[in-house]
């Protein structure tokens, strides 16, 4: 054993033993963040505008200050874009993330100097969680790669603007840089097709341990690697030992990964945001994720089928930690050490576990299939996906759904949109019967639409093939490929569908 992999050794039982002061004592906890956020920003302009110095418990906070998404306060994140101070947080943000927006363009999100070393310290954890369970820690001897945004960033009013994945690469460690790919230049090319080029060249003949990015992307390097190669990507990297990834479900694309891999390889999922580092899966025996309650972030859950309620005016009920019950949908909601109050993130979660608090993510509260009052959410298409895939043996690249509510003839139905695996796409002959798979599938995830098909509102699903790359032309059509951008599993209108299907 090296002395770096034990020293990593030590380190991991360190920070696990550290770790359980606030894992074991959630409440209070969450009870001191919530406090101790209003008081810092209480002289600020939004902390004067909403009375934050006569708000005592929570139930003033969701008197005093309504759930917002991006728009709601999007007036004062103009405010310090600008160069104003102590608008939503005392002084400055030190960097803005930059995202893609839905109906403002591109949107801004502050991180300061309180709330940056969270993102660090949460992905850190997530390894050295890895490292203290498992007792692995060889890896940490090899090449690490990261695919990411470009680290280069833009100045404006003092402060420094870039995507999220682009601002982390400045505070790699130390004693990672020397085992960190791609290079500095590599990283900062924009294109994403050439990038990943640039990194497979990189990278071919090194000793690749970690590897990490979204999976959609990741899938793209990796293809790249296995037609170079001429062999498996674990073949090519027979010290490849662990795959860490966030921002969408694994699961479609494990079959895919470990037939390119062409091996099992342990993975750590992630749950990054631009606005804070939420929870990482602590262990390799189940696949649910540790939520994050001393990260300087104050939670709140809404009922994810009482969101758009308004309940006498006020919305809808707002819980805390203390008050979730394990499987039920829930809108997840912020109020942060960067200055987000009461903020719709826009995702939605689950409780797998309150002893301690642990999630899966399910989807997004936008993104749901609701044309016949079915509300099909992202969790149940990926969990038909994944059960219909392990059933029949075929792979696939990528998947959407959208329903087709006005066919030319019969009934309404689900479409889902597939790139199958080229390697198996000659093989499947019969579309039918795996849409028949499909269907069966998601109806044990979904009653209501279980319902709708005996009814006869619904046929069956329809499966329609989608070319090799036909994912990729739309991501790039709308100037999202690669990156940490990442496709939408459904939509309740037909805007990917009739692009994918050239309608």
């Amino acid at each position: 054993m090296s002395i770096k992999s034990m020293a990593a050794k030590i380190f991991a039982a360190y920070i696990h033993k550290k770790n359980q002061a606030w894992i074991t004592n959630p409440l209070a906890t969450q009870d001191l963040i919530f406090k101790s956020l209003l008081a810092q920003a209480k002289d600020t302009a939004f902390g004067k505008a909403h009375n934050f110095n006569t708000i005592q418990n929570h139930e003033d906070f969701c008197k005093q200050v309504p759930v917002r998404d991006y728009e709601g306060l999007k007036n004062y994140i103009d405010e310090v874009v600008n160069g104003k101070e102590d608008v939503l947080w005392p002084g400055k943000p030190i960097y803005f993330a930059k995202t893609s927006g839905t109906t403002s363009g591109a949107k801004y999100i502050p991180l300061t100097k309180e709330s940056m070393p969270y993102h660090i310290e949460a992905a850190r954890d997530a390894i050295l969680s890895y490292i203290h369970e498992t007792g692995k820690a060889d890896f940490v001897n090899g090449k690490m790669i990261f695919l990411q945004g470009s680290p280069e960033l833009e100045e404006k009013k003092g402060i420094h603007f870039g995507r999220l994945s682009g601002i982390v690469a400045h505070f790699v460690p130390k004693y990672l840089q020397k085992n960190r790919l791609p290079s500095w230049e590599t990283n900062c090319i924009d294109d994403w097709e050439t990038k990943v080029d640039a990194i497979v060249e990189e990278t071919f003949q090194q000793d690749m341990t970690v590897i990490s990015g979204i999976p959609s992307w990741v899938q793209m390097y990796f293809e790249k690697l296995k037609d170079k190669a001429q062999q498996p990507v674990g073949q090519l990297f027979k010290n490849f030992k662990l795959f860490i990834y966030g921002g969408v479900n694994y699961e479609p694309y494990r079959a895919k990964f470990e037939n390119l891999i062409g091996r099992k390889v342990d993975s750590i999922e992630l749950f990054p945001a631009s606005e804070g580092f939420f929870a990482y899966q602590d262990s390799q025996q189940e696949k649910s994720m540790l939520l994050l309650l001393n990260a300087g972030i104050f939670y709140e859950f809404i009922k994810a089928d009482e969101f758009f309620s308004d309940f006498e005016g006020s919305g809808p009920k707002r819980y805390t930690i203390g008050e979730v019950e394990v499987g039920v949908n829930y809108a997840l909601i912020i109020s942060t050490n960067a200055g987000l109050w009461a903020y719709n993130i826009g995702d939605t979660i689950a409780f797998t576990s309150i002893k301690p608090y642990k999630i899966i993510v399910t989807g997004r509260i936008k993104h749901y299939i609701s044309a016949f009052g079915e509300h099909v959410i992202g969790k149940e298409v990926e969990e038909a996906m994944r059960i219909t895939t392990a059933s029949t043996g075929i792979r696939i690249n990528e998947f959407t759904v959208a329903p087709q509510i006005t066919p030319t003839e019969g009934l309404p139905y689900h479409e889902w949109l597939i790139e199958f695996d080229a390697d198996v796409s000659e093989n499947l002959v019969d579309l039918e019967a795996f849409a028949i798979q499909l269907d069966n599938a998601m109806r044990q995830q979904n009653v209501y639409y279980d319902d709708l098909i005996k009814g006869n509102v619904l046929r069956t699903a329809v499966v329609t093939k989608i070319p090799t790359n036909g994912f990729q032309e739309y991501m790039k059509s709308i100037g999202k490929l690669g990156g940490q951008n990442k496709l939408p599993r459904l939509s309740n209108d037909r805007k990917i569908a009739d692009f994918l299907t050239k309608k």
